[in-house]
């Protein structure tokens, strides 16, 4: 069937005053295009009427729009499914990060208008991949107040829910509590645990399945239909939409806190003291009481994070001996006191006790002594050490997060969920956190990141709320974050495919599993869309329906290339959509120019960048080739999780590539950023541009 495109040209926002449209209008005829229109303003009423005129007219079925960023404008530029709409974007990367009116400038615009004709002549409209028997259930596994609030809120929307726990009762950590934090003003009064009342709320509710004393024996399938395997005295097999892993944690080894006194019998963890109290009512409590904050925690020889709970707790519990035992007096050192949000009110309210006594410093010695415990403070607030004799000892010590091996996920890339280095549940933690990197699998609570109640039941309705999400996206054949409504999904061609298993042990999801031959077995509703899997394959047998091998080729190809002697360098630059493409409109906006040498193609993620492109640019005569992607490492991160480190790894590849051209190794360079980094954009392409000049034309030019 033949492709019917039509250009639509802008010329306002000052894009007509720095570019020639009439020009540019005829590049769109030249290219053989259905219609080719110019307007001043398309995304007002008439405009958008003009276009809407066209594709009801004409069976215009592919449109671009030449004029401001895909990012801007989204509602406006709203057409029906059928129509595959491509934006040029020759304000911000063009008209307004380019000298106005310069030849350069004028050939940027035309080049921007060429890639976007030769990629929507090459791309397809996607048909959205629709599993049959897809199921609106949801699983939760997790017992604690993390997992009971999530099921509470999937009920309550109206989805049917499992939840499983391990033990015999529901309730985890909250039933071994003697009080909690209050949430809400005066804060002066501690409350009784809340848990007896959630669990009672969650067995009125009719669509709430509960299986305690049941572990999970294997988990396979992908979101919409995953077979769940549960055992309690006998298998059972239920099939949900969606997952909710809401697992716990568990104490550090306060075993490990020799030196600060664990093993006396004085000594105790604060978990420990929490059931001492509950489990004996009108136990009198000793004259002085030590608490010791950030036991094992904010260490690097222990857990080098803060657990987030600890603080409050010990002022919590400090407060129910000071009630239990007006005699008593409670000590309190601390690295910081961390009592975020409203529980800083909490802790002011502690503050005024006259007998809980707080002071910064390090324990320097913990000494058993015959009828107390004498510890040596130093680094105090008034500079001056001090020493403390004390009956008993509280150790604030941290969280470690359960772990996700027991789920059996059916996945080659293993049973449980990936993890941090500190082994909590790995996601994209700036922007998606609920997210794992088992699509349609969520983590909630402790599992995640340390968290006190309040922030697990938050946590729980977020990670809720996205389950119910990808089922719905599911439904409809669509992607989940980042890439929310991609239809698009990996189409293989596998008579060509070798089995090297490059795209199974790359894609970062999970989302292919594989035979015995090692022949990848797809599951498209795991598929995030990163098309790393498409970057992977030397043989080029994955594509998208909208982002192919040929369709950024054609886009490559496209370019008028100059010859060596008219000095004007190509630069070919690989941005990815997530973070470099964001800095680069918002560097136009803020009015930063850099050089028209440049020729942009954003990419999904860097680690999508297929080899083949690379030798399409530097055959093609670009002189050089620029990848700027999300920064990697441990304070931001890809938003594909790894694929700006893949760029890395496969740099030797690409370097072969290189070295059998016969060409520099400096012609390849890879930058990162993180979307704030505007205004290190204009410097990034403006040096690679002079570094470039300096190694001068490719030689391929002349062929």
């Amino acid at each position: 069937m033949e492709k019917k495109i039509g250009v639509y040209i802008c010329s306002g926002c000052e894009i007509g005053k720095s570019i020639d449209i009439e020009k540019l209008s005829q590049i769109a005829s030249e290219q053989n295009v259905t219609i080719c229109k110019n307007h001043s303003s398309l995304c007002s009423i008439e405009g958008f009427d003009l276009i809407s005129s066209d594709i009801a007219n004409e069976n215009i079925d592919r449109v671009i729009i030449a004029a401001c960023s895909p990012r801007l404008k989204t509602e406006v530029f709203d057409f029906p499914e059928n129509v595959l709409l491509d934006r040029a974007n020759i304000r911000e990367q063009v008209a307004w990060s380019m000298e106005p009116n310069e030849e350069d400038t004028q050939m940027a615009a035309e080049d921007c208008l060429r890639m976007s004709i030769a990629k929507v002549a090459n791309t397809e409209i996607p048909n959205p991949f629709i599993a049959d028997n897809i199921s609106s259930d949801i699983l939760v596994v997790g017992g604690g107040i993390t997992g009971i609030t999530a099921a509470i809120d999937g009920a309550k929307a109206g989805y049917k829910v499992h939840i499983i726990e391990k033990e015999e009762k529901l309730g985890g950590w909250l039933n071994k509590l003697h009080k909690q934090i209050p949430y809400a003003a005066p804060y002066s009064e501690l409350i009784n645990p809340e848990i007896e009342d959630k669990i009672k709320e969650l067995e009125k509710l009719d669509n709430i399945q509960i299986h305690t004393s049941t572990t999970i024996k294997e988990i396979s399938g992908q979101p919409g239909h995953f077979e769940v395997q549960l055992l309690n005295g006998k298998e059972e097999k239920v099939i949900v939409g969606s997952i909710v892993t809401a697992t716990g944690w568990q104490a550090y080894d306060a075993n490990k806190l020799s030196y600060l006194g664990y093993g006396n019998p004085k000594v105790l963890t604060n978990v420990e003291f929490e059931e001492f109290v509950k489990n004996n009512p009108g136990k009198e409590f000793p004259k002085n009481i030590l608490f010791i904050q950030c036991a094992g925690s904010r260490d690097k020889g222990h857990l080098p994070y803060c657990s987030a709970f600890c603080c409050a707790t010990s002022l919590k519990q400090a407060k129910y001996i000071r009630d239990l035992s007006p005699e008593s007096n409670v000590f309190v050192v601390y690295k910081d006191i961390r009592t975020l949000g409203l529980y800083e009110e909490f802790y002011k309210e502690i503050q005024k006790d006259d007998q809980i006594f707080f002071t910064k410093g390090e324990i320097e010695k913990v000494i058993p002594e015959k009828n107390n415990i004498s510890v040596q403070v130093k680094d105090t607030l008034i500079g001056e050490d001090i020493s403390l004799s004390v009956d008993m000892l509280v150790l604030a010590t941290g969280m470690i997060p359960n772990g996700t091996e027991d789920l059996n996920l059916n996945y080659r890339l293993g049973k449980g969920l990936p993890e941090l280095k500190y082994n909590f549940s790995d996601s994209h933690f700036i922007c998606f956190p609920y997210e794992t990197r088992r699509t349609g699998i969520y983590a909630a609570g402790s599992l995640r990141e340390p968290m006190n109640i309040a922030s697990s039941k938050s946590d729980a309705s977020g990670a809720m709320l996205k389950a119910i999400q990808t089922i719905q996206a599911t439904k409809r054949g669509e992607a989940v974050h980042p890439r929310s409504g991609d239809k698009s999904y990996p189409d293989l061609f596998l008579d060509r495919c070798t089995d090297c298993k490059r795209c199974t042990e790359e894609c970062p999801f999970g989302s292919y599993d594989e035979n015995e031959k090692g022949t990848p077995l797809p599951n498209p509703n795991r598929c995030r869309r990163c098309g790393i899997c498409l970057g992977s394959c030397p043989e080029r047998v994955i594509n998208f329906a909208d982002y192919s091998i040929n369709s950024i080729s054609a886009m490559i190809k496209s370019v008028e290339v100059p010859d060596e002697f008219e000095e004007k360098p190509r630069i070919l630059v690989f941005v990815c959509e997530n973070d470099a493409y964001p800095a680069m409109d918002m560097a136009a906006q803020k009015g930063l120019k850099y050089s028209p040498f440049v020729r942009v193609i954003p990419v999904r993620c860097l680690g999508s960048i297929n080899k083949v492109w690379i030798s399409d640019a530097l055959s093609k005569g670009y002189d050089g080739i620029l990848q700027i992607g999300c920064k990697p490492g441990d304070d931001y991160q890809c938003h594909f999780i790894h694929g700006s480190e893949l760029t890395e790894t496969r740099g030797e590849n690409i370097q072969e590539t290189l070295e059998t051209m016969m060409l520099e190794p400096e012609r390849i360079k890879t930058e990162f950023v993180e979307i704030t980094d505007y205004d290190k954009i204009p410097k990034i392409i403006n040096d690679y541009v002079e570094d470039i000049e300096l190694i001068g034309p490719n030689p391929f030019k002349e062929l």
